[in-house]
């Protein structure tokens, strides 16, 4: 099974873009026309549009489970540094269990892998799935029960 995300990335990158571009320059003309009380209104709404996308947390995402092991790669569709890129790649028989953690009414979603090592039940960091679709999120979570639930 193959699940990426790239053209919703892509997408959602954009419009964060072009809509805070959009703000910053109504706000900036605000000012110069000396609309004070409007040019601060329009940076709060800016606040609040920046807020929403890091409280959202959108990844790309790069799945693959074939050939018996599981590959996940990630990393932050909208950031203003470099891109950290992350990967996750484990054998399917050592997958001891997934969580999916749903939040704000199941609209984000993260998920957090559990596998056996040698010393024990690992972790590995939470990844947030709030950038694939519902389809793609249930179908994720029905290959890691099963998965799991044969091992």
């Amino acid at each position: 099974m193959n699940i990426n995300n790239r053209q919703r990335a892509i997408k959602l990158k954009r419009t964060f873009f072009v809509v805070s571009v959009i703000l910053a320059v109504a706000a900036l003309v605000l000012f110069l026309l000396s609309y004070t009380y409007w040019a601060l209104s329009v940076i709060g709404l800016f606040s609040l549009w920046y807020l929403y996308f890091m409280i959202a947390d959108y990844y790309f995402i790069e799945f693959k489970a074939e050939r018996g092991m599981i590959r996940l790669r990630y990393f932050k569709a909208i950031s203003f540094g470099g891109t950290s890129h992350n990967e996750i790649e484990f054998p399917q028989q050592i997958l001891k269990k997934a969580v999916f953690e749903n939040s704000f009414f199941g609209r984000n979603t993260d998920l957090t892998i559990f596998v056996r090592t040698q010393k024990g039940i690992a972790e590995y960091p939470s990844v947030s799935l709030t950038a694939l679709t519902k389809d793609e999120r249930e179908r994720m979570a029905d290959l890691f029960n099963s998965v799991a639930a044969s091992n």
